[in-house]
């Protein structure tokens, strides 16, 4: 007996094979020790990880801690694949390096990015993180991709602060509208920082919100005599 497959099945093969190398090339997430959530745990197991191999010489990329700074990173990326100023180090790391790969690494630049984002698809300064990435490598439109995710989880959290990362990395990649919109989200909260509204307003991107209620008092007659 023959199968015939529509299109939309094909399709769903194809990405899912593609998914499954993608997956291959950036290695399981299995590890020795955790994996981790950076987000939650900040107890001895991150300080073991921090003070044996992303030590702040580490971190400022200048000496390793245990022979190499990229076996240093990358260890640290494997415990906690969504460390965000492990992701940012090996973003600079590879342009240190010059290198999408860079020395003594597992895997790429772009692969610990895949690796966080498939252990915690809900960190959304992981998304931040990697859309800086995709923005330097000219590459907006992914970019803003991954903020639109991001900006889908801030909704369900009383975050300010993410609504105001989320518009400053808007508004470099020029996307103005959207950057407003998260504006208005961090400071209807009560963001303090106004930066990113004195960025909008340069490029004429701004106007005060309109979710304040109006007015709608009115004078008491005067009584008569």
């Amino acid at each position: 007996m023959m199968f015939k497959f529509t299109p939309i099945i094909l399709i769903f093969i194809s990405q899912l094979a593609l998914s499954q190398v993608e997956n291959s090339e950036c290695g399981s997430l299995k590890n020795g020790f955790g994996p981790y959530d950076y987000r939650t745990e900040r107890g001895a197991s991150l300080n073991l990880v921090e003070s044996a191999h992303f030590t702040q010489q580490v971190e400022m990329l200048m000496n390793a801690t245990t022979g190499y700074i990229g076996g240093d990173i990358d260890y640290t990326l494997r415990a906690f694949p969504n460390h965000h100023r492990a992701l940012m180090t090996v973003m600079r790391y590879g342009e240190k390096t010059k290198s999408t790969k860079p020395p003594h690494m597992q895997y790429t630049v772009e692969c610990y990015f895949d690796r966080a984002i498939r252990f915690r698809p809900d960190d959304a300064i992981t998304r931040m993180i990697y859309s800086m990435y995709l923005a330097k490598n000219n590459r907006a439109p992914e970019a803003i991709q991954q903020l639109d995710i991001a900006a889908d989880g801030a909704e369900t959290q009383e975050n300010p602060f993410a609504h105001y990362n989320l518009g400053l990395n808007y508004f470099d990649l020029k996307d103005y509208d959207k950057a407003a919109i998260q504006a208005h989200k961090a400071y209807n909260m009560g963001f303090p920082q106004t930066a990113l509204k004195e960025k909008l307003k340069s490029v004429g991107k701004w106007t005060e919100s309109e979710t304040e209620p109006p007015n709608t008092s009115t004078s008491a007659p005067t009584p008569s005599n």
